[in-house]
């Protein structure tokens, strides 16, 4: 059965920082892309980040570029997202996304986590 499983989030105040895990079952990382995605109550999910499997290139959302690093580790089936200096207006719930092809085209999701819910106080 294919999952991926979302850990890490929880409460932290602005300035702090977290790490987001995500951890796939029932396939194996390598040959996708994967990305993260976060949504607001009552919007749009947002792509936040993605990171190639053909070079390990990465991609950011402006609102995060500086304070957030994707990472994966295909032998341990893992994507991690590090949050630092994190800010009111990053609280959401965050989603691990399984993207169709090699390269970041956050248009193509494929398959999404249950999410992990990140809230930052001011």
């Amino acid at each position: 059965q294919l999952r991926l499983v979302e850990s890490g989030g929880g409460l932290v105040r602005s300035g702090g920082s977290l790490r987001l895990s995500c951890v796939a079952s029932g396939f194996t990382l390598e040959p996708y892309a994967m990305s993260w995605f976060r949504r607001i109550p009552g919007k749009e999910p947002e792509g936040v980040s993605c990171i190639s499997t053909v070079d390990g290139s990465t991609t950011y959302a402006d609102s995060v570029k500086g304070r957030f690093t994707i990472s994966r580790d295909n032998a341990k089936n893992t994507v991690y997202l590090q949050m630092d200096n994190l800010k009111p207006e990053d609280t959401a719930i965050y989603y691990c996304v399984r993207l169709l092809f090699k390269i970041c085209i956050l248009s193509a999701t494929d398959y999404w986590g249950q999410g992990t819910q990140v809230t930052v106080s001011s």
